[in-house]
């Protein structure tokens, strides 16, 4: 019985070796004339890049059987392009060996065939792997200019077309824009991207994406909007996203917020479709290399037949041995491939039991970091509401001259409740950018860097005083007097440096110096430099600084400190593509400097000053004031009444409705957490009623969290608590004097 099954196998096994014998012979070709040439002239292509079309489940059970019929046929022409799409499939997948492996094949056949097109063509591929699979720019373009060269020799337009489509890709990459706008204007003068749809679908997104970097988003928009329509009619998904994906940034820097948002909903859409698509890729990729190990074995077995037939052959009296001794290898191939056989589906067990772990263990990350963002926004809720009634008790204490015994007593209140919140805002931004959510924190305003410097550096005054410091403020004349950049995020560089700097610092110097190290009509580069004369840092511990947690000893200083300030400094220096560079010597102070760069606005734009308003002119405004906190309710009509507002309370947004329906006032501060109804929902529904009186958020919450919802609501402007009082009247008289109109153009958070 054990005999008839090993006969039957062994007969399967030959057969099958017998139907793949000519699937992989690249040691057996031959000369390169044994093979057909045929005309490469016009594209041999049935089988569209997945880059294109998003469909990557069948791409690579496809290429393995073109493959096939190319070895089959001995034709290097159709070799050459089996491994160039199976190069993309392993691309596609981040598969960089394989994929390397298999467009240096694709090559090594092109050349064979002595066919310009298909050796260009090759060009192309190895210059699409250099750019996405290694960075590697510099050879990525080397490959671009010999494709290029090669394609206008042979006057083939529409390889041209694609050569210049993958340079334009490697351009935007690299960031080299005059290469991206020069490339594209040749191309466009291409007949291949007129007639193939793809690319020109391609092309028109990336015009758009060069018109976003040079902000006329007038153009962007007219290009991407175009790429969008053509891309929805033929169902190009991959299209689909990068152009909304882009068509939202472009959105966003107009302050579109509703269009963007709408245009972003669109674009995770697309790029969740497209990942999945790519999961399935990666299964079909993972068959695909074991069916092509499969095939190479089968080739060595053959080959190995084919010597045993012909040594028969040759001498007819050593048949029996010759065939006992065949007999016996095929026997132990077959205990062999059985014995493989069984290790193969221990080992596929294994991988299961493993992907199951795996899948379970990213299930429990991702909850855990749903769990902490969620944890971060209640902290911030929790801790700042609270925080909001002591800093404003306290300012109101420290004016209430009956108090006046009490003042030192209310002033270290107030000193510690701002040093919590410091550390609160320290904890908060920490996480922020170690979950790199910074795309969308911080917009380039327009501001005056001299203003911004000297506003800082007098916020420091209090703390100046106590330690007995001088502190020196040096600008040069040549200093912009406008620019647009990044203005929250330097002043949050400037105050956590400055603010090291005064606490570590007694009976000192500190120096603050900017210098204009380059300037013309659009862009400048300034230098900031902090020295002062403090404690110093010692030489063992001035890379540690900028961990998290770390800090220095500062025993003979009240102060200890969070250990976050530095770190924040160096991954908003790290965003804004700059970094510190620090010079220190124990107990003789230290300096820290950093370069960033501006673009030099030379108008000035006519923004309403809060500070210019009348605000006389509006003593006895009615403000209706939507809280649930009690001791935030007294806080907030204090200052209110104090500044001669006339002050309404509603406990929860249902009231708050019911008020404005009976009553008329000229302004709500809407709180957005309450109980019965929140703020969001009392928004809504009071804005289908009255559309014109002005609404502030007045949150808690972390502003990026809730900003588009806020606004989407129908609110007019937000403001942070706890909060500076002379912002918060500013805000409040700002809104109550514009009407909601004007006021949409000249929103500001605080």
């Amino acid at each position: 019985m054990k005999n008839s099954f090993f006969l039957i196998f062994f007969c399967l096994i030959f057969s099958s070796i017998s139907a793949h014998k000519s699937l992989i012979k690249e040691d057996t070709l031959g000369s390169k004339n044994s093979y057909a040439k045929i005309n490469f002239q016009q594209p041999l292509y049935t089988t569209q890049l997945p880059v294109f079309t998003g469909e990557y489940s069948n791409s690579i059970s496809n290429n393995i059987e073109i493959l096939e019929e190319a070895f089959a046929s001995e034709n290097p022409i159709s070799i050459h392009k089996g491994y160039r799409l199976l190069g993309y499939d392993y691309m596609a997948i981040n598969d960089t060996i394989l994929a390397k492996e298999s467009f240096e094949k694709s090559e090594k056949f092109a050349q064979l065939s002595e066919n310009d097109a298909a050796i260009a063509q090759s060009y192309t591929d190895l210059a699409n792997f250099y750019r996405k699979s290694k960075k590697d720019y510099k050879m990525a373009f080397s490959y671009h200019d010999l494709s290029i060269k090669l394609y206008s020799k042979i006057n083939d337009s529409a390889g041209l077309s694609r050569a210049y489509y993958s340079n334009i890709l490697s351009a935007i990459e690299a960031k080299d824009f005059r290469k991206v706008y020069t490339s594209i204007i040749k191309a466009k003068k291409l007949k291949g991207f007129k007639e193939n749809t793809a690319l020109g679908i391609s092309l028109d997104y990336y015009l758009g994406e060069y018109y976003v970097q040079k902000r006329d988003f007038k153009i962007a928009d007219f290009y991407l909007l175009k790429a969008i329509k053509a891309a929805e009619n033929e169902n190009f998904t991959i299209e689909l996203e990068n152009a909304y994906g882009y068509y939202y940034k472009s959105l966003q820097k107009q302050n579109k917020y509703k269009e963007a948002f709408k245009a972003l909903s669109l674009y995770e859409h697309y790029k969740n479709e497209n990942r999945d698509n790519i999961k399935l890729a990666e299964r079909a990729a993972l068959s695909a290399q074991f069916q092509i190990a499969e095939y190479r074995k089968d080739i060595k077995t053959a080959n190995l037949n084919n010597l045993l037939q012909a040594e028969i052959v040759k001498n007819k009296s050593k048949i029996n041995t010759i065939l006992i001794f065949v007999s016996a290898c095929f026997l132990l191939l077959l205990i062999a491939l059985f014995s493989a056989s069984r290790k193969r589906i221990v080992l596929v067990k294994k991988l299961r039991i493993k992907n199951k772990k795996y899948l379970i263990a990213k299930e429990h990350a991702e909850k855990l970091s749903e769990a902490k963002n969620s944890f971060f926004s209640t902290i911030s809720h929790e801790l700042r509401t609270p925080l909001y009634g002591v800093i404003g008790l306290s300012n109101i204490l420290m004016e209430d001259k009956s108090l006046k015994d009490h003042k030192s007593d209310i002033k270290s209140l107030k000193f510690s409740a701002d040093y919590l919140l410091a550390l609160i805002n320290d904890v908060l931004q920490i996480n922020k950018l170690d979950s790199n959510d910074l795309e969308n924190e911080e917009e380039h305003t327009t501001f005056d860097p001299r203003d911004l410097i000297e506003t800082i550096t007098t916020s420091f005054e209090y703390i100046r005083i106590l330690n007995d410091n001088n502190i020196s403020l040096e600008i040069p004349d040549n200093m912009p007097e406008l620019v647009r950049g990044n203005s929250v995020r330097l002043s949050r560089i400037l105050m956590n440096i400055i603010g090291n700097a005064c606490k570590f610092t007694k009976d000192g110097d500190i120096y603050i110096k900017t210098e204009v190290l380059t300037i013309d009509s659009s862009l400048t580069t300034i230098k900031f430099t902090i020295k002062d004369t403090g404690i110093g840092i010692p030489k063992e511990k001035q890379e540690s600084i900028f961990d998290e947690f770390s800090q220095i000893d500062s025993n003979n200083f009240g102060y200890q400190g969070t250990g976050l300030g530095l770190p924040i400094v160096k991954k908003l220096l790290a965003a804004s593509n700059s970094s510190i560079d620090l010079k220190s010597e124990l107990g003789k102070g230290s300096a820290f400097s950093f370069i960033l760069s501006f673009e030099v606005i030379e108008k000035a734009i006519n923004n309403i000053n809060p500070k210019s308003l009348e605000f006389k002119k509006l003593k006895g405004k009615k403000i209706l004031v939507v809280e649930d906190n009690l001791i935030n309710q007294i806080v907030t009509q204090k200052i209110l009444e104090k500044n001669n507002f006339i002050c309404t309370i509603a406990e929860n947004g249902q009231l708050a409705i019911n008020k404005v329906k009976e009553e008329s006032f000229d302004l709500i501060l809407m709180d957005i957490n309450m109980p019965v109804k929140n703020g969001i929902e009392a928004t809504k529904e009071i804005r289908k009623f009255n559309t014109n009186i002005p609404i502030i958020a007045l949150t808690a919450v972390e502003i990026e969290e809730i900003r588009h919802k806020i606004y989407l609501a129908g609110m007019d402007d937000i403001i942070l608590k706890p909060y500076d009082i002379s912002k918060f009247i500013e805000t409040i008289t700002k809104n109550i004097t514009l009407n909601r109109q004007e006021n949409k153009s000249h929103l500001q958070v605080i």
